[in-house]
């Protein structure tokens, strides 16, 4: 078989912490989990039908990839470097945040590589789209753009109101993910909450489409699915909503045009 046209971009899906970090963190597994997209490697990752999966094993709470360079503490606290989480929990022991020495060492060690790789596959690969993938709290935290304890959809879509690949792709895909996941259209929103993080602005249509998915978290992490004791998702449903995600990618290729 072929393998699929697109690039795959998973960046929130690591819960390693980087050893760079030892002796600094007071952040608790359960804040770390919280922070993070778990899962999402494993609902995403389509390996081998894809023409290239990129993803990390560092978690989102130490070094997020979906941020620019100048992103950072103290004018934002959810930066690439953090502070803390989107929680508002602490990450680091006080006194004991990232110098700025430090903080070079991670970008150089986690942040370059991963955007070098995205880089590369323009020029290495044959691609017609690429898709940033996340998941997102079912309810809003506080510090989010839809506001405290909002509901959101099961699925959202982003292109940055149309900048970062076109209308009609971005509402193909809508269509594609709402059959092949049996949901609503109605239940997969477009730009709302989220318009596209630093990875859709910056490579969306520079030089390729590129379509930010955010998927609810009520869809695995909730009753009869989820352990909150043990933070474990029964492996079934996580490989149900992937062969549903690769569905959805073969559903839309057959029909763009």
């Amino acid at each position: 078989m072929n393998k699929l046209p697109v690039l795959l971009s998973i960046p929130h899906g690591g819960l390693k912490k980087p050893v760079e970090l030892d002796g600094h963190l007071t952040i608790t597994n359960k804040d770390l989990f919280d922070d993070s997209d778990p899962f999402v490697i494993e609902m995403y990752d389509l390996g081998d039908k894809v023409q290239r999966v990129i993803k990390t094993e560092i978690a989102r709470a130490f070094v997020d990839l979906n941020r620019s360079l100048q992103d950072m503490p103290p004018d934002n606290p959810d930066g690439l470097i953090k502070s803390m989480t989107c929680y508002e929990k602490p990450i680091y022991i006080k006194g004991k945040e990232p110098d700025g020495s430090l903080r070079d060492l991670l970008i150089e060690l986690y942040y370059l590589p991963y955007h070098s790789a995205i880089q590369k596959s323009f020029s290495e690969l044959d691609l017609h789209l690429c898709l940033d993938c996340h998941s997102m709290a079912s309810v809003a935290p506080g510090i989010s753009p839809d506001g405290a304890n909002k509901k959101r959809p099961l699925f959202c879509l982003s292109n940055q109101d149309g900048k970062t690949c076109s209308n009609e792709m971005i509402e193909l895909l809508a269509d594609c993910i709402s059959e092949s996941y049996s949901i609503d259209r109605h239940e997969i929103s477009l730009n709302d909450p989220f318009h596209g993080g630093h990875i859709t602005k910056t490579y969306g249509n520079n030089p390729l489409p590129w379509i930010q998915v955010e998927m609810n978290r009520s869809l695995y992490l909730s009753s009869p699915w989820f352990d909150k004791d043990t933070l474990s998702v029964e492996t079934a449903q996580l490989q149900k909503l992937n062969k549903q995600f690769e569905n959805s990618l073969e559903l839309f290729f057959s029909k763009i045009k």
